[in-house]
């Protein structure tokens, strides 16, 4: 059972409708969130044959290497781990991996160690887990291959900031990023220029050795570069570009004086770039998405229909403002609900992406929750489900994986004496739902593709 509180979320429901709804909404989301298990993953595209390891196109004769070593981090590096500990066996020679502290005793691994590390604001424990990984890489030879393990929340748990850079300058600096609303892609155009490993340069310590990196997407689009800040990809991101971010979100004066000369001696040539596109130090770079969010749509989309709904998979790239894409989406349910379109009722309107939330207030929450609570205020009557998930299992500061809302939700608040737009205005979803008992609790899921939105709309 994912969902840690479905008995309560049922006994919340208004009506017999409604709890079918959510009854529905919670089976789907868990198949969805199934799908995309990574060891699962793992061992349905990797193959080993005859002293050959083979995915996605690449083959590696396993037999011409005197070492297998296993890095990475990643909030599902534990399953990921014990996956290719399973497949190879004896071939492994040794490994460290930057998981979520407090989960390195929820995998059993014997060559490979878990190290847990702190997320999201990176801390000394993740940086002593990549010293650990740059010490074997700094002595690699052509004889040697690094299966890198990369998922969401890698670029926390693997952080190594550059060397006039303290860890203390970092965490601020995300800090002031992730309040400003800034995108995944923004976060990381600047986290690349400010680190030792991210952006290309974890493949540039492993060269000339081999390197298999197996991706497990939590970013819309799967772009290489962006997941986990690409450790082991080109980077297609500036100097520039991490400035402009800074300027842009308005946090340039604020950023610490010693990012800022960092940055600015980038600019002018005398930081070396990070490693871009045709770079011989990629040639023997492989890299491969095993998982992504479309994988964990589809999958809910196969779910809804075998319940009998009309399914439409609206978009895996839903991102802007979290209550605003809330609203929007709410008025997509209108439409269903009135005019059958874009999908037939029964409906189910799936999508994925990330969404942002720009802190104003002084409140607790996640970008799903304030989903939810966006599209509260404008399906109020109506008979409907909108349930919004970050499928780790973790949305914003909280414990909470995101929410569930209804047609009854804005009532149910008021008789409770809670104003849902004043909740919304201060940013504090997190204690609405959790005084109304429709938040999402699922605790630490293992694996991480985003963020999925599911709408049902009965006949």
């Amino acid at each position: 059972m994912l969902f840690l509180n479905e008995k309560g979320i049922l006994e919340n429901a208004a009506s017999h409708s409604l709890r079918k709804l959510r009854r529905d909404v919670m089976d789907i989301l868990s198949t969805a969130v199934e799908a995309v298990d990574p060891g699962d993953a793992i061992r349905r595209n990797l193959v080993i044959d005859d002293g050959e390891l083979r995915i996605d196109g690449v083959a590696l004769d396993l037999d011409r290497y005197s070492n297998v070593y296993v890095m990475g981090g990643g909030k599902a590096g534990g399953s990921m781990a014990e996956a290719i500990e399973e497949l190879l066996g004896d071939r492994v020679t040794t490994g460290i991996v930057n998981v979520l502290k407090g989960t390195e005793s929820d995998y059993h691994l014997e060559k490979i160690r878990l190290n847990g590390a702190s997320h999201p604001t990176p801390g000394e424990d993740g940086v002593r887990g990549v010293e650990e990984m740059l010490t074997f890489m700094e002595g690699a030879s052509e004889e040697d291959l690094f299966i890198v393990l990369i998922s969401g929340g890698g670029s926390s748990l693997m952080t190594y900031p550059a060397r006039d850079i303290s860890l203390s300058e970092i965490r601020s600096l995300t800090e002031r990023l992730l309040r400003s609303g800034a995108t995944i892609n923004e976060l990381n155009a600047v986290r690349k220029h400010l680190s030792a490993i991210k952006g290309g340069l974890m493949a540039k310590s492993a060269h000339p050795a081999t390197v298999l990196s197996l991706i497990l997407s939590d970013v819309v689009g799967d772009p290489l570069d962006t997941i986990a800040s690409g450790p082991t990809s080109p980077d297609h991101t500036t100097f520039e570009d991490a400035i402009d971010v800074l300027k842009k979100r308005g946090i340039w004066d604020e950023t610490p004086p010693s990012v800022r000369r960092h940055l600015e001696k980038g600019l002018d040539g005398e930081i070396e770039e990070t490693p871009k596109a045709g770079d011989m130090i990629f040639d023997r770079v492989h890299n491969v998405v095993i998982g992504s969010n479309l994988t964990a749509a589809r999958e809910a989309q196969r779910r809804a229909e075998e319940l009998g709904y009309h399914s439409l998979l609206w978009s895996t790239s839903v991102e802007g403002e979290a209550k605003e894409v809330g609203m929007t989406l709410a008025d997509i349910v209108k439409e269903i609900v009135e005019a059958d379109t874009p999908v037939k009722r029964p409906a189910a309107l799936i999508a994925g992406g990330e969404t942002t939330v720009t802190v104003t207030g002084n409140g607790i929450g996640g970008r799903n929750q304030e989903l939810a609570l966006g599209a509260s205020l404008e399906i109020a009557g109506y008979d409907v489900a909108v349930a919004a998930l970050a499928t780790d299992g973790i949305d914003g500061p909280t414990d909470a994986a995101g929410a569930i809302v209804d047609g009854s939700t804005l009532k149910r608040a008021e008789t409770m004496n809670m104003d849902a737009l004043q909740f919304l205005a201060d940013n504090d979803s997190y204690t609405f739902f959790s005084r109304l008992g429709d938040a999402l609790l699922t605790g630490p899921t293992g694996t991480n593709v985003n963020d999925l939105i599911l709408i049902l709309v009965p006949s």
